[in-house]
């Protein structure tokens, strides 16, 4: 009779623990929509905390096995707050070792070089997962970037993210400056940076549109530029058409065909390469450019090279106006 019960007793153990090692590296629960399921788990959660929410949210079979697993096995003092996202039946080993990787979904608000803070307030409002309202920064106050955000997090909390970006990267440049430059502030470094982001697509033509720019600073001749004329119309937004004589001929804060020196204010949020152009560009003598047809620029040292290559530049607008009306 006792070794009856001692065998009924083993069977029970063995049976428990298969059970036990089953629901731990074992297939977990379906997700009850999809084919995911959509977990937060809160900054300064526990161990116990975090079990229970993974359970409630039927990513787990047992929030005690859990619990004991990251608890006997050490991974209880690595847990990681964030959003995740587990696969439809995936294993509880998985999910825990997820957590203790801190395996978080990856989200990004992109601010591309040369967007206005109009555009990029717009992304961030865009983004679903964020919270709260938020004002649109002062122009040139944002450092371009791809920055990493969580759900819940405050809409205002990564335009701050943003902004310390730009002062932390404007210190490091402005005190590392060329000598001799035509600008006073770090702010005016700004100011020209959005210009010339604005004026190329070129990364190579950076620094030399920027030595043209400060060159016709320190000559007190006007930029020209004509990027700042359409920021003074659309506030940066594209034209979607060529700017016209009016416009041209129109007195604004921002006509710098008009205006000598700097525009009040940037036109754009200038990326890392651009600010690094204006506060050290080469030695140059150069004073002008134009388009040269094949997506950049020509530069010209006088006034009589620079309209030998307007002229072409006007030959090359003709051709390609007959040729779109000849489609």
């Amino acid at each position: 009779m006792g070794r009856r019960i001692f065998l009924m007793l083993c069977a029970l153990f063995f049976g428990a623990g298969g059970l036990v090692i089953w629901t731990y590296q074992g297939a977990g629960p379906s997700a009850r929509q999809g084919a995911a399921t959509d977990v937060i788990l809160a900054r300064g959660a526990s161990t116990g905390q975090i079990a229970d929410t993974l359970k409630t949210a039927g990513v787990i079979r047992s929030r005690e096995i859990f619990y004991l697993a990251a608890k006997l096995g050490g991974a209880g003092r690595h847990l990681k707050a964030g959003e995740y996202e587990f696969a439809s039946g995936e294993p509880m080993a998985t999910v825990l070792s997820d957590v203790a990787q801190g395996k978080v979904v990856k989200r990004f608000v992109a601010v591309p070089e040369g967007w206005t803070s109009d555009m990029a307030l717009d992304a961030v409002r865009a983004e679903p997962a964020l919270t709260g309202a938020v004002q649109a920064p002062p122009e040139g106050s944002i450092l371009p970037d791809s920055y990493p955000v969580q759900r819940g997090e405050d809409r205002a909390e990564v335009i701050e993210k943003m902004r310390a970006a730009r002062d932390a990267l404007l210190a490091q440049l402005w005190a590392g400056r060329g000598p001799d430059l035509p600008l006073k502030t770090p702010e005016e470094a700004v100011t020209l940076a959005s210009i010339v982001e604005k004026e190329t697509g070129v990364p190579a033509e950076r620094p030399r549109i920027a030595a043209v720019f400060e060159n016709r600073l320190r000559a007190g001749v006007r930029l020209e530029s004509d990027p700042t004329i359409i920021y003074g119309i659309t506030k940066g937004r594209p034209l979607g058409r060529g700017i016209t004589r009016a416009e041209l001929a129109a007195a604004t804060p921002y006509n710098t065909y008009k205006i000598v020196g700097l525009p009040p204010t940037p036109i754009a949020n200038p990326g890392r390469a651009a600010l690094a152009a204006v506060l050290n560009p080469p030695r140059s003598g150069e004073m002008f450019f134009v388009a040269n047809g094949r997506g950049g620029h020509v530069f010209a040292s006088t006034y009589a090279e620079h309209k030998a290559n307007v002229d072409k530049w006007r030959v090359i607008e003709r051709q390609r106006a007959a040729a779109g009306a000849a489609k």
